[in-house]
């Protein structure tokens, strides 16, 4: 079978658990310590190139500051941005703030300060550092005052041992010939390799089965005949 259906998967939620965080371990912690108020800076920015998972962390920081009965505000692009003042305390999530216009970039100002005096936390994601990210120099300056972390994809040569700990987290074991298959065929990124391991998961649990290749051929080849099937 030359090409796998990994499009076939369901991706997995996107939280602080289903991240694999390889060498971004820092920028997790400081984003789960932000996610609980934990964190004494007020603004976080998260960047690096496409695919690498800022979106994820950002609804990942969401959804814990959720679980932790705080206000969240998530906006997908500064477009969804108002100036609706927060909460006290409140969480706001800004993605792709790179194509913040004019009145995005007025709005964001107002919202920093205003999260800044009642305690409130701004993550935003961006495809470059705050020193090249085009937007006015007040906000640059503000988005630049916390913390910076560029998110880095794993290498390929990463990859294994970042797979295997992945199931290690969900309660199973992966052998080394289970992650050579799935890393010989398909798509390779990591979004699509952890979902596909959370699928074989289920399939191993349902089946009574540990994840093997054989499983994996089965599951793969009962994708292609039967989309519907799980």
């Amino acid at each position: 079978m030359e090409q796998l259906v990994f499009d076939l998967v369901a991706p997995e939620p996107q939280a602080f658990r289903t991240f694999v965080a390889g060498r971004n371990t820092e920028a997790v912690a400081a984003l789960e310590r932000a996610a609980t108020g934990a964190l004494p800076e007020t603004g976080i920015v998260v960047w690096g190139t496409p695919g690498v998972g800022k979106s994820h962390l950002l609804a990942a920081v969401a959804d814990a500051a959720r679980r932790a009965g705080r206000t969240v505000l998530a906006c997908a692009s500064p477009a969804d941005l108002t100036s609706t003042a927060p909460d006290a305390g409140a969480l706001l999530t800004v993605d792709d703030i790179d194509t913040a216009d004019a009145a995005a970039q007025a709005r964001l100002f107002t919202l920093y300060n205003a999260l800044r005096e009642s305690g409130g936390t701004l993550v935003v994601a961006a495809s470059a550092p705050p020193a090249r990210v085009p937007v006015r120099d007040d906000v640059r300056t503000r988005l630049a005052w916390g913390l910076v972390y560029e998110i880095l994809p794993l290498a390929d040569d990463e990859k294994p041992a970042a797979l295997a700990a992945y199931a290690r987290s969900r309660g199973f074991s992966l052998s080394d010939d289970v992650i050579v298959y799935l890393l010989a065929h398909g798509r390779r990124d990591m979004r699509t390799l952890v979902a596909t391991l959370a699928a074989l998961d289920r399939r191993s649990l349902a089946r009574k089965r540990p994840v093997t290749v054989p499983l994996l051929r089965e599951w793969l080849q009962r994708s292609i005949d039967d989309p519907a099937q799980p």
